[in-house]
């Protein structure tokens, strides 16, 4: 007797998560006993942040559902609002789409409205990237709920397999895989510098910092001092700025309008809403350092040996490899970061050190148990183990 393709419905809601997402659709769309149904939401379908739907379709990807769930603004009215649209939009998309388990990824409020919305249909999700710490955000929050919610986890790390078995998760849930956004950098053509530098208008001699600096959710009041303190210091080094858009949470708006005049004001800084998967791959690898407080700076960073000034207080928690510089949310401080980043010995010790989020393989395990694990009462009905065996 054949076996019905299961459907796999999986959720994508920015470019943040996007380029993690591709080696793990790329291989349910090649396994002949599942049917893939991408759910896109939040931010792609939003012109402010570069309408990045427009490059889902021009790869290809064909989109079964498209979920729009942003409030206009960025204050937590407007984020717990759209959290509340995104639930409404992805049940009706569950109910027409009918999936047998759906992927999410991460700590995004659009993806926890995802996982929200599957639980009356008692619909199984598996969570990509669950166990991590991010204290200084919501994001940490959301990510455990999420924890809960789901019924697979996928952890990028054994530390994070542990701390998702610490939260009361039973064990046969819970595998630990790596981060499935390595695995694009097998794959993913890189462009040499020179053709960086032609793609982006970039001096090809001056060293680069590729800039990603997010609100601080749990501090969002503070955001205007956190960037004002980030640009004074970015203005105190001479290096070429390459600088992106922040991702749609409170406060963002307010590092948008801060980097946008000040790249008006300042020649050698350029800024991008979207750059693409293979430009931002091969800026990460061409870069001289990364300064913000990006997650990409902890997970896919440390494959390029390339050295990251970690600011504030956002990533607090999270595993990193050496060629993390930690430092507070002020110009002195991150102008001593910058230096350090970018000092040749620094590079030539990070040379050839692993990254601390797996070897890049992860897409494979990951849709070897969607293939195989049973869409039974056992997985739906979670157990919490209890206090002894967790410990």
């Amino acid at each position: 007797m054949i076996r019905a393709k299961r459907v796999i419905g999986v959720v994508s809601v920015s470019r943040s998560d996007w380029g993690h997402l591709v080696p793990v659709l790329e291989a349910i769309r090649d396994a002949s006993d599942l049917d893939l149904r991408l759910f896109i939401a939040g931010m792609h379908l939003s012109a402010d942040f570069g309408c990045t739907v427009k490059e889902i379709e021009a790869q290809g990807w064909p989109i079964a559902e498209r979920i729009a769930m942003l409030e206009p603004g960025d204050t937590p009215e407007a984020i717990a609002a759209s959290t509340g649209r995104g639930i409404a939009g992805f049940a009706g998309a569950y109910a027409r789409q009918r999936p047998d388990l759906v992927v999410v990824l991460g700590d995004r409020f659009e993806m926890l409205a995802a996982a929200v919305a599957a639980l009356p249909f008692a619909l199984p999700v598996a969570h990509i990237h669950g166990g991590e710490a991010s204290e200084g955000a919501m994001d940490n929050q959301i990510r455990h709920a999420i924890t809960k919610l789901a019924h697979l986890h996928f952890a990028s790390a054994p530390e994070h397999g542990k701390r998702i078995a610490a939260m009361g998760e039973e064990d046969w849930r819970i595998h630990v895989v790596g981060a499935p956004g390595l695995d694009r950098l097998r794959t993913v053509g890189l462009l040499s510098r020179d053709e960086v530098a032609a793609a982006l208008g970039l001096p090809p001699a001056r060293p680069w910092l590729l800039v990603t600096f997010h609100p601080v959710t749990l501090e969002h009041e503070d955001t205007p001092r956190h960037v004002d303190e980030l640009l004074a210091a970015l203005d105190a080094v001479d290096a070429t700025l390459v600088m992106t858009y922040p991702n749609a949470d409170t406060a963002g708006r307010t590092i948008v309008q801060r980097i946008e005049d000040f790249a008006a004001r300042t020649p050698r800084a350029r800024i991008f809403r979207n750059l693409g998967d293979r430009l931002y791959l091969s800026l990460l690898k061409h870069a001289d350092a990364m300064v913000g407080n990006s997650s990409s700076g902890l997970i896919e960073a440390p494959s390029f040996a390339l050295p990251v000034v970690n600011v504030g207080s956002r990533q607090r928690g999270r595993l990193r490899g050496g060629n993390v510089v930690d430092v507070a949310p002020r110009r002195d401080d991150i102008v001593r970061g910058i230096r350090t980043a970018l000092a040749p010995d620094l590079r030539r010790r990070l040379d050839g050190q692993p990254n601390p989020y797996g070897d890049g393989r992860a897409a494979s395990r990951i849709v070897a148990v969607l293939r195989e694990v049973a869409l039974d009462a056992r997985l739906i009905q979670k157990r919490e183990r209890d206090d002894a065996a967790a410990r």
